[in-house]
């Protein structure tokens, strides 16, 4: 996808030439002095006092370096993010510094300011993003988007423990232990057809296993998203071509049928916060979720919280994988301050900032920067239990990716926002159309995402 054939080595000479280019046309004195103002809209934290803490680090910014910074907090519920983005974009007017998601870089292309500068610095001082962040923000041999601090996430299973070892005979700490001490020969058992036994028990029991499959919210394409990879089912794949019509879908969606039969008939009207909401009330046993649920159930229901583990997704035939959304703080370019902006970026990339916020996070955040995270040992040490979010940064063989892989990332952007892959399977698992039907529906979908 994008750049998938260009090395580390060379993709850092890329963009410090790009940025050396940008020096010799616009010569950049990388100072904030020149003061001003300032705008930010980033997202509104799902964990209680993130908002709080990153608003401070800003503030105390912009009173060193004489700017005046305010900070807008915008919730991803309602898709009111996007939305945002698009007026703003339209009327080339808002924020300075905007916060952008997953493809969204791809999507406002032709209104972000070129951050290579920015991101050369950035590499240059504590090495290379993830390659997931250089597939959404890298377009075209030009950086759109800059790590930013918070809010940059990922997608493992969170399942009850006491309910897996109970009534599906699982334990979950066995095949990925809080350590990496881990049994081989049993996390290669942890497949789709295990979980699907598994979620059988459990449902029968009381105690299904829940994730969104509405349209109206995203939570729903990151846990799909990894199910179709690991079975080798795409709507377009990375030529560009439509390849919804093939039998690696329809073994998809043949799994899926059979899996929302143990699954809560809410699932199709559930929002981004209603898989928490699930986890929280005791009666859900699985999901699909980075540690927000953990994180409030400490909160409002701790004897929940202490029976929380997160772990490995389920493997298919081609592999295992887990989504992630990586965020990015990127500048219009209609902004009245890019310097100031510029600098501002750098700043909130410094890893004494991100360990700041992978703090005020309770973990929930996954810094793009390998170091920042790779260096960082909360993960290993948070509870109760000890060993809850060892497995949230990905410890063994799963493939990260953004939901719309192995697309394009023009098209991808728009399978994602059209949360295309969750109404082909409510189509068949709620609206009882043949498979054909449904593939021949997400087959004219695809073509006017291909035509733009």
């Amino acid at each position: 996808m994008g750049i998938k054939n260009l090395s580390r080595r060379h993709l850092l000479k890329a963009t410090m030439a790009a940025s050396a280019a940008a020096f010799t046309s616009f010569p950049y004195i990388r100072s904030a002095s020149s003061a001003g103002k300032l705008a930010v809209g980033t997202v509104d934290h799902w964990i209680p006092g993130n908002n709080a803490v990153l608003k401070e680090i800003c503030e105390q910014w912009g009173a060193n370096n004489g700017v005046e910074v305010t900070v807008d907090f915008i919730t991803v519920i309602g898709n009111k993010l996007l939305l945002t983005a698009q007026a703003e974009a339209r009327a080339k007017i808002g924020h300075d510094v905007y916060v952008m998601g997953n493809w969204m870089p791809s999507m406002f292309r032709h209104r972000l300011e070129p951050v290579n500068d920015v991101v050369a610095d950035i590499i240059e001082e504590y090495g290379p993003l993830a390659e997931y962040a250089t597939d959404a923000a890298y377009l075209d041999g030009v950086w759109l988007g800059s790590p930013a601090p918070t809010s940059s996430i990922n997608f493992p299973s969170l399942s009850r423990l006491d309910l897996f070892q109970q009534y599906a005979e699982i334990d979950l700490r066995k095949f990925f232990p809080g350590n990496s001490n881990r049994d081989l020969v049993l996390v290669d058992s942890w497949d789709y057809e295990l979980f699907l036994t598994a979620a059988k028990k459990l449902h029968i029991a009381g105690h299904p296993f829940g994730a969104s499959l509405s349209g109206g919210g995203t939570d729903s394409n990151n846990w799909l998203a990894a199910v179709f990879t690991a079975y080798g089912a795409s709507i377009i794949n990375e030529d560009g071509e439509i390849s919804v019509n093939s039998d690696e879908v329809r073994t998809v969606l043949e799994y899926l049928s059979r899996l929302t039969q143990f699954m809560p008939e809410s699932v199709y009207a559930w929002d981004n916060a209603s898989n928490n909401r699930w986890i929280i009330s005791g009666r859900g046993s699985s999901t699909c979720n980075p540690p927000s649920a953990w994180a409030v159930a400490k909160r409002d229901n701790p004897a929940v919280a202490e029976l929380l583990w997160h772990h490995d997704n389920p493997r298919g035939p081609m592999g295992r994988f887990r989504c992630v959304n990586p965020t990015f703080w990127s500048i219009w370019d209609f902004s009245q301050n890019i310097p100031a902006a510029k600098d501002l970026l750098r700043y909130v990339a410094q890893k004494d900032v991100v360990d700041k916020m992978v703090l005020a996070s309770q973990g929930f955040d996954i810094p793009t920067i390998n170091s920042h995270y790779q260096d960082n040992d909360y993960w290993a040490n948070a509870e109760p239990p000890k060993g809850v979010l060892y497995n949230y940064p990905v410890r063994g063989d799963e493939k990260e990716i953004i939901a719309g892989y192995p697309a394009p990332p023009e098209f991808a952007s728009q399978i994602y926002a059209q949360t295309l892959l969750p109404n082909l399977v409510a189509r068949v698992t709620q609206g009882g159309e043949s498979f054909d039907d449904a593939i021949a529906w997400a087959e004219n979908e695809a073509e006017l995402v291909s035509r733009g």
